[in-house]
């Protein structure tokens, strides 16, 4: 079960999005068309690794915006095993989706979904021949401010990180188009909800305790993902707490994602 102290850290928000042509030549309103943005990919030196050089991350396709309700509704429509009454407690908790109760989808509709989990998410990227963005995908894209491909050293954006981390989540999330974007043009990356990444299945390679506790925990992203390595560094901690209370199954109503696609 997840740390109680850690419940209080889930209810901040959080996270990002997808992106855009990678080419620094490009205008952001050439980064802004379509449903998805297309990232050149580049290198960066993650936080969570234990690792000296630089990691290479290749050119790919991400969502420009969070799934949205009535985009996961339609998809629920059309494969019934995830809807709500009839997905299996193997794939989700008991809080699968709850927040479809309390309000319309009228409010609901254009907001990112959340409540979903890690298997369920899969499920709907697969659908349309996507995939969830991996971990490294996912930081890559997220270190960008709105000016910079990388704005890691940039003390306004990291205060700016911290400072979304101190405000509690909202009960109504606003419309994706609504969400600021980065460099790349893609909307809401921070401040808004956590986001599922696809490497969380390297947590199940083997069921020996002493052997999963060396192993990456990385399900989750959460906003202000800025590659540091200062200890002090609050988003960082925020990070590493929610990796490591979570399993796949589990929801929370400040989760949610978007998907990636490979270049053809």
């Amino acid at each position: 079960m997840v740390n109680t102290a850690l419940l209080v850290c889930f209810l901040l928000m959080c996270l990002p999005f997808a992106a855009q042509s990678a080419s620094t030549s490009q205008s952001l309103d050439d980064k802004s068309k379509g449903e998805m943005v297309y990232i050149a990919g580049g290198s960066y030196r993650p936080f969570f690794k234990d690792v000296t050089d630089s990691l290479v991350v290749g050119p790919f396709l991400l969502d420009r915006y969070a799934v949205t309700n009535s985009q996961y509704y339609l998809f629920t429509l059309k494969n019934p095993k995830w809807s709500k009454k009839n997905i299996k407690p193997v794939f989700s908790d008991g809080n699968y989706l709850r927040q479809m109760n309390s309000l319309s989808m009228n409010d609901l509709a254009d907001v990112p979904v959340t409540n979903v989990s890690w298997f369920s998410a899969r499920a709907y990227c697969k659908s349309l021949g996507k995939r969830l963005p991996s971990l490294d995908e996912w930081e890559y894209v997220a270190r960008a401010s709105d000016d910079k491909v990388n704005g890691q050293d940039d003390p306004e954006y990291r205060q700016q990180i911290l400072e979304w981390y101190s405000r509690p989540a909202n009960e109504l999330l606003p419309n994706v188009k609504d969400t600021p974007a980065n460099y790349w043009g893609v909307h809401g990356m921070h401040g808004i909800v956590w986001e599922l990444v696809n490497d969380f299945n390297t947590a199940l390679v083997t069921g020996e305790s002493r052997g999963d506790s060396q192993l990456e925990q990385s399900l989750f992203c959460g906003s202000g993902s800025v590659s540091s390595v200062d200890p002090g560094d609050y988003a960082a901690f925020m990070r590493y707490a929610l990796r490591s209370s979570y399993q796949a199954i589990y929801t929370m109503r400040s989760l949610g994602f978007r998907c990636a696609k490979d270049v053809n």
